[in-house]
């Protein structure tokens, strides 16, 4: 029955520990919401910067549509079906961004050939888009004095530009000069060419035409003759293509640039390219056979001429001997077999370009033939009972026939297949031309880009600060450290003054005396540091009680954690309270405490322990009733060996019988051993850890290194705490109040 209520209270702890972590981690935002707010700030300040001055792409749109199949010549449907052939829409745009296709377009075009005006850094390519020519050939004034780069209204036009091999894809430098001059630089500047716009230039491997001019002498555009193949394969890369739904044979052309002219001219080009590929591909067959027919025509010609010559001549031999009735029945039918049997040959080889030889239909004709072959061999059998002469006349006759009508048919067929191919029109029609819409750029999109860069830098800004809360693992709750077994006596709120006193600078010297620096304590005793410190000056009465002195050391894992500060204040707060205090300043390498007293620090701790002053001698009064101070006294080089002396136990034994509280402000234990050296002479031990600056192993090494040298750490004091958002409901130290005389 007990195990229900503890796994509950169990689940109830786990819950409550990963909400104060979401907490933790959204207070965590909420201190840094101005570094938030600056990064997102920034971000967004980019992102309107680069919508206003990126160059604007358009795009050039146009339509293609693909038929079912090829349209047909009225009167010449049977011979056009021949040579009909129909085509996907995939197929269409596979073969539409072809290398063959685009390779034509970049010859005839030269965009291999790019020629820009070189603009001035960042705001260039905005002046030069925005400038207005009221004139034909007006230019743009240059700004900042920056006359070789192009403003606005420069153009250029070149015709040709050969390099060698070696210096594809490399860029040069074209500079207008004066008297509509040019010279051509390298990328190392040397000069190449120079002359006139409009003639050609050669030096060498390299040949420049420039047909035409705008710009003010000394303007550089910057020229580049680029390789084929990568120009070839980025335009298609570029040129977007696609089915406008399933089945509709309806094509999408699109293509994106800077300049909407390039991009009209570049999509017209290759539709026109790929039209008139697909007619020439459609009627490719026809003319097929008509370049057949037209090698044939020349030859059965010279036959029938050279058939024509032998029948006059035997005619004229045999005095005009005309052919009798039964010669001329025979005549004929041979005329029409062979006539049939040419046709059938015709038909035979163009079969054999489409077929193998057992098709069937291949085979069909075959037999056709070698029936008429076996009709023309019979009636050839029936001539020979004819007279000879009879017999000769009808072969002469018989040739001339025979050509005559082969030379008719395939004239015919010339005629008819040169119409086929004329007028097949193909089976991709030309819809829309290529057009761009200049007042609605499809890139950047502005209000996007400047939401996405707004979203990017609060995303990056969110993301450092919980970076950085990760890596930081300084403790900010004294929770952390009492788990290490260490009392936490106080924690003292973060105090806008205690810069004054913590925050001291380096830059004093060696017997300077400096400005004295305010005591909180004294400034300002309301403070609620200051309320933390009358806390710990009630604890410290009861854990001195069992103390061997009346003696503090006080002393901390590193530096820069306050101690000096807690030191003095502690120190003045119980003189306040009617005490005799004394607080030593045993850090004789950097101890900074006569800055807080405006008084030398000459005279002190080193000299004591070197024996060159008493005790009289290095204590000094301040302005704090009942608080003596000892300085540091001159740098020694030897701390830790001046703190060994027997010296240092006598003065112990000396102020611990002449002052009610001896404060020991001595150096971070991590740094150097003299703390350790110091307390074990002391009755009480306080560290100091600062809010968000010491790690837990750190306090936790502070306090193994005191006990290795068998001193006790009596408690820690937590500095520096400050209100967070991210701990408000973490640690106790958030729970001091103002209260205070409204007077």
């Amino acid at each position: 029955m007990n195990a229900q209520p503890t796994n509950k209270n169990t689940n109830n702890t786990t819950q409550q520990t990963q909400e104060i972590d979401l907490m933790a981690l959204l207070g965590a935002l909420i201190d840094r919401k101005y570094f938030i707010a600056a990064i997102t700030a920034a971000f967004m300040f980019v992102g309107v910067v680069y919508a206003v001055f990126s160059t604007p792409v358009y795009q050039a749109t146009a339509m293609l549509q693909v038929e079912d199949g090829g349209a047909s010549v009225p009167g010449f449907d049977d011979m056009a079906g021949m040579f009909e052939s129909t085509s996907a829409a995939v197929t269409e745009i596979e073969l539409l961004k072809s290398r063959s296709i685009i390779g034509e377009a970049v010859d005839s075009l030269k965009l291999d050939v790019t020629v820009e005006p070189k603009l001035f850094p960042l705001i260039g390519s905005r002046s030069f888009r925005k400038f207005t020519p009221l004139e034909e050939g007006d230019l743009a004034e240059p700004s900042f004095w920056a006359n070789s780069y192009a403003w606005g209204g420069e153009s250029i036009n070149v015709f040709r530009f050969d390099v060698p091999r070696s210096a594809i894809d490399k860029t040069f430098t074209l500079i207008a000069l004066e008297n509509n001059s040019i010279a051509l630089l390298n990328e190392n500047g040397d000069q190449i060419q120079t002359g006139k716009v409009g003639q050609e230039l050669t030096n060498g491997e390299f040949t420049l035409t420039v047909r035409s001019l705008n710009a003010r002498p000394g303007t550089e555009f910057l020229l580049t003759r680029q390789d084929r193949l990568n120009t070839i394969l980025d335009l298609q890369t570029a040129i977007s293509a696609s089915e406008k739904g399933k089945d509709s044979g309806i094509i999408n052309l699109s293509l994106q640039h800077t300049i909407p002219s390039y991009a009209e001219k570049v999509l017209d080009k290759v539709a026109a390219i790929y039209v008139r590929r697909n007619v020439e591909r459609n009627s490719a067959e026809a003319q097929k056979s008509l370049e057949f027919l037209e090698v044939q025509l020349p030859e059965i010609k010279k036959q029938l001429e050279f058939a024509e010559q032998r029948f006059n001549n035997y005619q004229i031999k045999r005095q005009s001997i005309n052919i009798t009735l039964e010669t001329q029945g025979v005549l004929e039918q041979v005329v029409k077999l062979e006539t049939k049997l040419q046709e059938l040959n015709l038909k035979r080889l163009e079969l054999g370009r489409k077929f193998k030889k057992n098709h069937p239909m291949y085979q069909g004709i075959i037999e056709q033939i070698s029936a008429v072959e076996s009709q023309k061999a019979e009636l050839v059998g029936q001539v020979g009972s004819l007279p000879e002469t009879q017999q000769e006349l009808l072969r002469l006759k018989r040739d001339v026939e025979v050509s005559n009508e082969i030379y008719t048919m395939l004239l015919s067929k010339t005629q008819e297949l040169d119409i086929v191919r004329a007028g097949t029109v193909g089976n991709v029609r030309l819809i829309d031309y290529a057009e761009v819409n200049t007042s609605k750029p499809v890139k950047p999109k502005k209000a996007l880009i400047v939401i996405m860069a707004t979203m990017l830098g609060g995303m990056l800004a969110v993301a450092i600060v919980l970076v950085q809360k990760a890596i930081n693992k300084g403790v900010e709750d004294p929770n952390e450290i009492e788990a290490l077994g260490i009392p936490v006596y106080a924690s003292v709120p973060y105090s806008d003054n205690q810069d004054k006193l913590t925050s001291f600078t380096s830059k004093v010297r060696k017997n300077k005396v400096v400005k004295p620096k305010s005591i909180l304590a004294l400034d300002n005793p309301a403070d609620l540091a200051i309320e933390a410190l009358r806390s710990l000056r009630t604890s410290l009465h009861f854990a001195m009680m069992e103390a061997k002195n009346n003696i503090i050391a006080i002393s901390g894992p590193s530096p820069g954690v306050g101690k000096s500060f807690i030191s003095v204040n502690l120190a003045s707060v119980l003189a306040q309270s009617g005490q005799k205090v004394l607080i030593i300043d045993a850090d004789m390498r950097k101890g900074y405490l006569q800055t807080q007293f405006g008084i030398e620090a000459n005279d002190g701790l080193s000299d004591y322990l070197s024996g060159r002053l008493n005790l009289n001698q290095v204590t000094k009064p301040t302005k704090v009733e009942g608080l003596s101070v000892i300085t540091r006294g001159q740098i020694p080089p030897n701390p830790s060996e001046l703190l060994m002396h027997s010296n240092f136990s006598k003065l112990v034994e000396e102020v611990s019988a002449a002052y009610d509280i001896v404060i020991i402000d001595t150096p971070p234990i991590l740094a150097v051993t003299d703390p350790a050296i110091v307390s074990a002479h002391t009755g009480t031990t306080l560290l100091v850890a600062r809010f968000g600056q010491n790690h837990v192993r750190e306090i936790a090494l502070t306090r193994d290194r005191f006990e290795q040298n068998g001193i006790d750490v009596k408690g820690l004091v937590f500095n520096g705490v400050l209100k967070k958002a991210s701990n408000a409901y973490g640690y106790y130290g958030n729970y001091n109040y103002e209260y205070k005389s409204d007077n």
